[in-house]
């Protein structure tokens, strides 16, 4: 097939739509599809530019790290876009890229697909603070219904997001299908490097955010939570790898609880040479977020033999299952806390934990699996896009024919 994707960001923004969009595309690729993105420029190339057209774009002010395509330039490719003849336009984020995705699928005459991969009811209020937090919800539902209900199908990462949007009154075809992991993400490295990189010692009980450092990903409750940890593990480190527009917050939450030697903002990592060793590394990977869609890095930590402790809702709800690879904590420090601690403690547990967690990982969350998945939604979509083309051909042809008689 020939399939375009096109989002709003991609890298050097990273971001989990950003690796999503990376792993379909690859695994796409390796079964034999033509798959192009359209994304913006941001000024810095990255090591897949062959199959990406960057757009002009202009710069957010109230979110500096990401940028908007410039939707007059975008729209300059059409006649370069007919001469490739795509099966299919995919959508990965509802801003300019919704638009002019669906722009371009009537234009091309062909389905138009798309994936709900942010929460936007539980994310719109942090950047938008001065439209009251009730409003702002209500602005995102009623925005993402008319979104989803303007395009031929979408894609939800998780059925409890599909429920959500179910629940929204979303009315167009659907499916489940998350992302999976890239073979990479399975490769065993040696941790103890990555902590004398940073400075941490080997004995020392390690604990793990990976993610956008954001509002929405609930990182003060993992700072809380460390803070009752202190008490009785005083050695314990919360390691918060990632950037985003809650660090300053944080950094000042971090000295309010006076846990500043318990923690350590490192920053991103790079995904190829680091990520798989801050994974190893860690004792326990914790995650508190409520807004995810799926919660990729959950997977990735579970794919390093990493044990995980979280709160499971919404897309994470999808992905843990209670003893296979994870503790499953509800929305209370004190319990989180018992939580972790009982794994610290008890180290052939946490072993045996780790050990099935990688164990589900590979049997359920492969990127080859899910690809496949999506291409066999393509095609289903687009047959189905046929069957009604030839449908109307012929009630046209029988009208022709009855006018004539």
């Amino acid at each position: 097939m020939k399939i375009l994707f096109i989002s709003d960001v991609y890298f050097p923004r990273i971001n989990g739509v950003s690796t999503s969009i990376r792993t379909f595309i690859e695994q796409m690729q390796r079964l034999g599809h033509e798959v192009h993105l359209i994304a913006p420029d941001y000024g810095v190339s990255t090591q897949d530019e062959a199959w990406i057209k960057r757009i002009p774009a202009h710069s957010i002010y109230f979110d500096p790290e990401d940028k908007l395509m410039k939707y007059g330039e975008a729209l300059k490719c059409l006649p370069a876009l007919r001469e490739v003849a795509y099966d299919v336009v995919h959508v990965h984020t509802p801003f300019v890229a919704h638009y002019l995705g669906l722009k371009l699928a009537r234009e091309l005459n062909v389905p138009c697909v798309e994936t709900y991969h942010t929460f936007f009811e539980d994310y719109l209020h942090h950047y938008l603070p001065w439209i009251p937090k009730l409003l702002a919800r209500g602005m995102a539902r009623m925005i993402s219904t008319r979104q989803c209900n303007a395009i031929d199908a979408i894609v939800a990462p998780s059925k409890p997001m599909l429920d959500v949007l179910r629940g929204y009154g979303v009315k167009v075809g659907a499916e489940v299908i998350p992302t999976g992991l890239q073979d990479n993400s399975f490769k065993e490295i040696d941790g103890k490097a990555f902590r004398a990189v940073y400075g941490i010692d080997l004995d020392r009980p390690m604990l793990l955010y990976v993610g956008r450092v954001a509002f929405e990903k609930n990182i003060e409750f993992l700072l809380e939570m460390t803070k009752l940890l202190v008490k009785t593990c005083p050695k314990v480190l919360m390691v918060i790898t990632g950037q985003g527009p809650a660090e300053n917050s944080l950094h000042k939450l971090t000295k309010k609880l006076g846990i500043e030697n318990n923690v350590k903002f490192i920053g991103y990592l790079d995904r190829n040479t680091e990520l798989n060793a801050c994974y190893q590394a860690a004792d326990v990977f914790v995650f508190a977020s409520k807004s995810e869609t799926q919660g990729l890095v959950l997977l990735e930590a579970m794919a390093q033999a990493t044990p995980v402790v979280a709160i499971a809702e919404l897309g994470t709800a999808s992905i843990l299952v209670e003893g296979q690879g994870a503790l499953i904590a509800p929305d209370d420090t004190n319990v989180f806390a018992q939580k972790v601690q009982h794994l610290l403690i008890h180290h052939q547990e946490r072993f045996e934990l780790g050990r099935k967690a990688k164990a589900y990982v590979l049997s359920k969350w492969t990127a080859k699996l899910q690809a496949e998945r999506m291409v066999q939604f393509y095609v289903d979509l687009t047959w189905q896009a046929n069957q009604l083309k030839q449908n109307r051909k012929t009630v046209k042809q029988e009208v022709a024919v009855g006018g004539y008689f």
